[in-house]
């Protein structure tokens, strides 16, 4: 008996997506120790050949786009996890950025890979969002100051957070450093005064 007519389409969309979620993950492993790898090397981690590579991505660019998609949603799931398990907002908040900063210390391409603004606006949207929810629960409680407005905070706790990571990839501070001084500053920042 044969298929019917059209019946082989399904099977090879799904062939398609699992070559370009294999494509993915190995450009994710691979970059995550060589940011410089280039598509062969890509290709050969997936186990495809790099016109594949191409057929589903069609440029390098295109792939490091999907990758920083790709690392970003795994961020922003720790963040979700992270918060969901905290009992106040500021362990939330220190738990969502740690979590944040473990996956994004295993990808150096989040960190050197210069970004427009409008691209660095789109990565940055969900985890502002979930910063954001966190900011208001804490003015809410008031286990957080409510003196600044929670965007302006956001904005704050994200450069701090840049901030923190620069200096550690700079060897200017370790990592535990770093962290311990972008607690401290977020939470003289965050507290009600006195």
């Amino acid at each position: 008996m044969s298929e019917p007519k059209g019946g082989g389409a399904p099977r090879r969309r799904a062939d398609a997506l699992r070559s370009r979620a294999s494509v993915l993950s190995a450009a994710v492993h691979v970059l995550a120790g060589r940011p410089e790898a280039g598509l062969d090397d890509i290709a050969k981690a997936a186990g495809v050949s790099r016109q594949t590579v191409y057929a589903h991505f069609g440029s390098r660019e295109k792939l490091l786009d999907a990758v920083l998609d790709h690392v970003t949603a795994e961020v922003v799931a720790a963040m979700d996890a992270s918060a969901a398990e905290a009992e106040s907002a500021e362990a939330a908040l220190l738990r969502s950025l740690e979590a944040s900063r473990r996956l994004a210390d295993r990808q150096p391409l989040l960190r050197d890979r210069p970004l427009s603004s409008e691209r660095s606006r789109e990565l940055h949207r969900p985890i502002v969002e979930r910063l954001s929810e966190i900011v208001r629960r804490g003015q809410g409680s008031g286990e957080f100051g409510d003196q600044l407005p929670a965007a302006w905070l956001v904005e704050a706790i994200i450069a701090l957070a840049h901030t923190a990571a620069e200096q550690t990839a700079a060897d200017r501070m370790t990592a535990e450093e770093a962290e311990s001084a972008l607690s401290g500053s977020l939470l003289r920042l965050l507290r009600p005064e006195p």
